[in-house]
């Protein structure tokens, strides 16, 4: 039986952007069965966790995030513009369109629009608020554009809550996090321990 992880995240957020392709790797190489699970962060986990968003946030810890986003560019060797022009962006859109495309295509698809949409934010200053893009983004992965449409379906809206309340069961607060057999790993910074808890499983 293989390992199973529930992968929380904000489509914002630009450490998920930074673990993405690693934690992708870490999970084929495992043979874990990912379950892809875009949250609303800012507007139902925070309330509940004590997050508050970046413009909310002491100025001395919004300068330490533009200091350790450059480092972990730097470290990781991935393209990151600090201040992209599309940011603060509204995610819903583009969290619903990950799960159409995980209920049609599966997971490995909604990986791989996930990593697109992710970059599309922090490397290639794109919006995706707008439904233009992200039909961009499909065509751009190869995959079906009726997703679009079909992630405006009352299903998907469910998905996407019943995402985020389970999120907040398992005490998610901030994105990316990664449970692991009801283990949680907070953290684009945590994936050397998410990857021996796999290899342990």
């Amino acid at each position: 039986m293989s390992t199973s992880v529930d992968y929380y995240f904000s489509v914002q957020s630009p450490w998920t952007y930074l673990g993405h392709e690693r934690f992708a790797q870490m999970a084929r190489a495992s043979g874990a069965a990912v379950r892809v699970m875009p949250v609303d962060l800012g507007g139902k986990v925070f309330p509940v966790s004590g997050g508050l968003p970046l413009g909310q946030r002491a100025p001395q810890r919004q300068a330490y995030r533009l200091l350790e986003l450059r480092r972990f560019s730097d470290h990781l060797r991935l393209p990151l513009v600090l201040k992209p022009r599309y940011f603060p962006v509204a995610g819903d859109d583009a969290s619903r369109l990950i799960i159409a495309v995980d209920l049609h295509d599966g997971s490995e698809a909604a990986l791989k629009i996930g990593g697109a949409i992710f970059a599309a934010v922090w490397a290639h200053e794109r919006n995706i608020a707008d439904a233009q893009v992200l039909a961009e983004l499909l065509a751009e992965c190869g995959l079906n554009a009726a997703r679009l449409e079909q992630s405006r379906d009352p299903a998907v809206q469910a998905r996407y809550e019943a995402n985020t309340q389970r999120a907040i069961d398992a005490g998610v607060f901030g994105a990316p996090s990664y449970v692991v057999d009801g283990e949680l790993f907070w953290g684009q910074d945590r994936l050397d321990f998410v990857e021996r808890k796999l290899k342990a499983g």
